[in-house]
């Protein structure tokens, strides 16, 4: 079977930054062994697989070892392919996903995603995060799935190098830094999960689901313009309305072609 592949680089203007993501245009989806050895050989972060049915889009989405139940750069990736390749005539898609219907709206040369706000609660310190990351969090919260560590500043979320090991042994899938930003950017971050094959994800979408919440907490704030600040990098406009949070940012086509599956 010959399918279209499109490769864009997620949150960010240019080419080469940002969060690579892979997204599969299919007629159903497959068996869920074939998709995750696709997303496997495309060795990405993420790569999305995408469905026409009854009128409606369904997606999924998978690292090289997994399949996970959200994914923010591989939505806007999606949303960008069906509004500038498949069905250029749109100005908005709504795709069928495991956390509920997404949005994807045409917002000037960028797109505007709609996802869900995860809740955030405050935990006691955890020695086995600190020695994982090399320095002791100010503050320690959860997301459910994730550990969420408050630094004392950008510079020390920017130069930060954990072991990656000891962050696959938490009893957390993955960890979050952040700190308050030093200049264009309201606060920084970088996100952790060797755990579901992603040793430092580029830009994450599903980490602002929190983030956003985190940082409305303590500033009352509900608009931020955010900076993740791994190698690649990319920048996120972000919103909080109610349980929703609001993500902004552009997308970058690098590859067009198709796979054989």
């Amino acid at each position: 079977m010959r399918v279209p592949i499109f490769q864009l680089d997620a949150f960010t203007t240019r080419r080469f930054a940002g969060n690579p993501a892979a997204v599969v245009v299919l007629d159903h989806f497959s068996d869920d062994a074939l998709l995750q050895a696709v997303a496997a050989e495309n060795n990405l972060a993420e790569t999305a697989f995408l469905a026409f049915s009854e009128g409606r889009y369904r997606l999924r989405w998978f690292t090289p070892t997994v399949e996970v139940p959200l994914c923010g750069h591989a939505t806007l990736a999606a949303g960008a392919v069906v509004l500038e390749r498949l069905e250029p005539g749109r100005d908005s898609v709504t795709f069928d996903t495991a956390s509920g219907p997404l949005t994807v709206d045409r917002e000037g040369h960028a797109y505007r995603m709609d996802l869900p706000a995860r809740t955030v609660s405050t935990v006691a310190p955890s020695p086995s995060l600190s020695e994982a990351l090399g320095v002791t969090p100010l503050e320690t919260a959860i997301d459910g799935t994730n550990y969420l560590a408050l630094l004392s500043g950008a510079d020390e979320v920017r130069s930060l190098a954990p072991d990656l090991v000891a962050i696959a042994r938490l009893d957390r899938i993955g960890v979050v830094v952040t700190a308050a930003g030093d200049g264009t950017y309201d606060f920084v971050s970088r996100y952790f999960a060797p755990a579901k094959g992603i040793p430092e994800d580029p830009v994450t979408g599903g980490a602002h689901c929190a983030l956003v919440p985190f940082w409305k907490a303590r500033t009352g704030k509900d608009a931020f313009f955010a900076y993740q600040a791994s190698r690649r990098g990319g920048e996120l406009n972000c919103r909080l309305l109610g349980d929703r949070v609001q993500l902004q940012g552009a997308c970058a086509f690098y590859l067009e072609g198709h796979i054989e599956i």
